[in-house]
C-alpha cells in the first residue's frame, strides 16, 4: 500500500446565510499518496478550490470547516492560525490562478524571490543568488540571470507561471497545490506548464493536488481525478474510467464536453512533435 501524505476524512464546509446556513462542501474524502499527482475536476462554484483552501486555513471565520485532514501525521482542521502559516510556507506550497496578480509589477522578479525564499528559508544573500538561478535553470527558462532583473510585464504570462512552480518548488514541499495553474495563459503555453509539472512528477516524485476546469489539461498531469458537483464528490478513478465508465451523470456530460478540449492539446502535442511525458 502506497504511503499517504494527505488524507481527508468527512470534510464539510458551509457558511452562514442570513437565514440558513449554506453547504459549500459535503463529506469529501479523499487522500493523495506520496509522489502521486490527484487531479480535482470541476466547474467554477463546484467546491474545489473551496476544498483545498478550507484544508489548509485559508477560509475566513464565516465559514465552518468539520471534519479531519490528516498531512504528515497532523490533522490541519485543529491546527491554529500560526502553525498553518508555517506548514504552508515550507511544507506546502501552493500556486496560483493568475502569475500576474501574484508579482508586485514595482519590484524585479530577483528581489521578489529572495524575498520568498528569506522568509522561508536559512539562506545567505549569496544562496539566495544561486537558488535563484538555479531554479529558473531547472524550469527551463533560458538567460536566468537576465530574467532575475527584469520586472514582471516583461515577462510572458507562462514564464510567470513556471517561476511560481519553480518557487515552490525550491522550497522542497512534501505536498504542491496547483488551483487552476492554466487557465489565464494560451493554449501553446498551457502545454509547456504542463509539461513541468510532469517533469516535477517524474523526477522530483513531488506529491501534488491539481485543480482545474479543464479535462484536456488534467489528463496529462493527473494519476487519479475526483470530480465535484455542487460541493460532492461525484466520480473518482483514472482519467481513462473517468472519460470512459463514469458513474455518474453529471460527468459524463462533464466528459463530453471537455472531450474537445482534450483533442485539442492532442492535436498541439502532435504538431509539436513530441508528447508531454506522463
Amino acid at each position: 500500500m502506497s504511503e499517504r501524505i494527505l488524507e481527508v476524512k468527512n470534510l464539510s464546509v458551509s457558511v452562514e446565510g442570513k437565514k440558513t446556513e449554506q453547504m459549500l462542501v459535503e463529506q469529501a474524502n479523499f487522500h493523495v499518496n506520496k509522489g502521486e499527482c490527484l487531479g480535482i475536476l470541476g466547474e467554477s462554484g463546484s467546491g474545489k478550490s473551496m476544498t483545498v483552501k478550507s484544508i489548509m486555513g485559508l477560509l475566513d471565520t464565516n465559514f465552518k470547516t468539520t471534519g479531519e485532514a490528516w498531512f504528515c501525521g497532523k490533522n490541519l482542521l485543529k491546527e491554529n492560525k500560526e502553525s498553518l502559516r508555517k506548514i504552508r510556507g515550507s511544507r506546502v506550497s501552493m500556486v496560483l490562478q493568475n502569475p500576474m496578480t501574484c508579482f508586485d509589477p514595482l519590484c524585479r522578479i530577483s528581489s521578489q524571490i529572495a524575498e520568498t525564499f528569506q522568509a522561508h528559508t536559512q539562506w545567505e544573500r549569496g544562496e539566495v543568488r544561486k537558488k535563484s538561478i538555479e531554479m529558473l535553470n531547472q524550469m527551463q527558462i533560458r538567460d536566468p540571470k537576465e530574467v532575475l532583473e527584469k520586472y514582471p510585464h516583461q515577462l510572458s504570462g507562462g514564464m510567470l507561471q513556471r517561476i511560481m512552480i519553480g518557487i515552490a518548488l525550491a522550497l522542497e514541499p512534501d505536498l504542491l497545490i496547483a488551483d487552476e495553474p492554466t487557465t489565464a495563459i494560451d493554449a501553446i503555453t498551457q502545454y509547456d506548464v504542463l509539461k513541468a509539472f510532469c517533469r516535477i512528477k517524474q523526477e522530483q516524485r513531488t506529491s501534488m493536488i491539481f485543480i482545474t476546469h479543464d479535462l484536456g489539461a488534467i489528463s496529462y498531469v493527473a494519476d487519479r481525478i475526483l470530480v465535484m458537483n455542487q460541493g460532492r464528490i461525484v466520480d473518482q478513478g483514472s482519467f481513462h474510467d473517468i472519460l470512459r465508465n463514469a458513474k455518474d451523470p453529471y460527468t459524463r456530460m462533464l466528459a463530453e464536453k471537455k472531450y474537445a478540449v482534450m483533442e485539442q492539446y492532442r492535436k498541439i502535442v502532435g504538431k509539436k512533435g513530441a508528447g508531454v511525458p506522463c
